[in-house]
């Protein structure tokens, strides 16, 4: 079996971690200018770099073979977890949980975007790199115009992040190595720094601009809205590069949960949902803050074990290939206690 490059694996563990704290403490910003400032620099890259990973790893695309095996990966889960998402939340009192199936779900929209920037990967990689992203960027800043592109099949999404997607398609694992040099992450530990101080000291921004699913008028800069959208994508290309440089390239303990993220992004809307719901997450100072870092780590290990995945693995899958396994090693064990 092939080695997994660690590089890629801490990385994507580290991403989906932020994913999850981001989710979990974002009640608290509304009462918190630090949680803000924490919450705002986090959602400046954590999607960009997750995407670019995605487009990373999606250099195999394009035959008929791999858009059908992807369209189990990713389209049955999605109808999946539409469904058992609109049950959870009208058990838990939520408000708004009847969504038809092409309105997605809170975080379910990763899904159905995935799906379509492997379908767009195949016109756009015919392109000049180049050529294709400056295209993608266009197309990402323009439909911010277009009040009817919003999160109706996730489309704004869809065409905002495509760029971040189709950059990592293009870049090679020895570009994303290079990263890691010291001049890139001196100059990269000066920019987070300053982006941090920046976010907490200017006037409020609003946040959903790194959201990418409103249209500017929805977000109240119906002219100036593609120039902010522009300088958005600058952003998160330099904080993803930024964050990828200090990402250790070393294999760790944890490490090997990098490959169980669709488990940890599937799942982890049930707790978080319920948190919210229960109006349970309060952040009043250091203390409380540690306690969200440990337990949205908490979660991500949880919901990464062998025994979750074994139970969710037919819907999440489509297959029980850890239940049988499981099954014939008990089954081994029976056998060999009777001899």
């Amino acid at each position: 079996m092939k080695k997994r490059d660690a590089l890629f694996d801490n990385a994507k563990i580290f991403l989906i971690f932020l994913v999850v704290f981001g989710h979990m403490v974002q009640p608290a910003t509304h009462e918190s200018r630090e949680m803000y400032t924490v919450y705002t620099w986090i959602y400046t890259f954590h999607m960009p770099a997750f995407i670019f990973l995605a487009g990373f790893f999606a250099k195999g695309a394009g035959n008929k073979d791999y858009i059908i095996n992807l369209a189990k990966k990713l389209i049955l889960p999605y109808l999946v977890f539409q469904f058992v998402y609109t049950g959870y939340f009208l058990f838990i009192g939520k408000d708004g949980w009847l969504n038809a199936p092409f309105y997605p779900h809170w975080s379910l929209w990763f899904l159905f975007s995935l799906f379509c920037w492997h379908i767009l990967l195949i016109v756009f990689r015919k392109m000049p790199p180049m050529i294709g992203i400056a295209l993608a960027v266009g197309i990402g800043i323009v439909v911010g115009y277009a009040d009817s592109i919003d999160q109706t099949f996730s489309l704004s999404r869809t065409f905002v992040f495509f760029p971040f997607f189709l950059i990592g398609y293009w870049l090679t694992k020895d570009t994303v190595k290079k990263w890691r040099m010291p001049s890139v992450r001196v100059a990269s530990l000066v920019f987070m720094t300053a982006l941090a101080i920046v976010i907490a000291l200017a006037p409020e921004f609003n946040s959903d601009w790194l959201l990418g699913s409103k249209s500017y008028q929805t977000l109240g800069e119906p002219e100036l809205g593609g120039l902010y959208r522009f300088g958005v994508y600058l952003l998160g290309v330099l904080m993803t590069v930024s964050i990828m440089s200090w990402i250790p390239n070393t294999h760790y303990s944890f490490t090997a949960l990098g490959g169980q993220t669709l488990y940890v992004y599937l799942l982890h809307g049930f707790i978080v949902q319920l948190f919210r719901q229960q109006d349970w997450v309060q952040i009043n100072n250091v203390a409380d803050f540690a306690f969200y870092v440990v337990f949205s780590g908490l979660i991500v290990y949880l919901l990464s074990t062998s025994t979750i995945r074994t139970i969710t693995q037919p819907f999440i899958e489509g297959r029980a290939a850890l239940l049988k396994s499981q099954l014939a090693r008990s089954n081994d064990n029976d056998r060999y206690r009777t001899n």
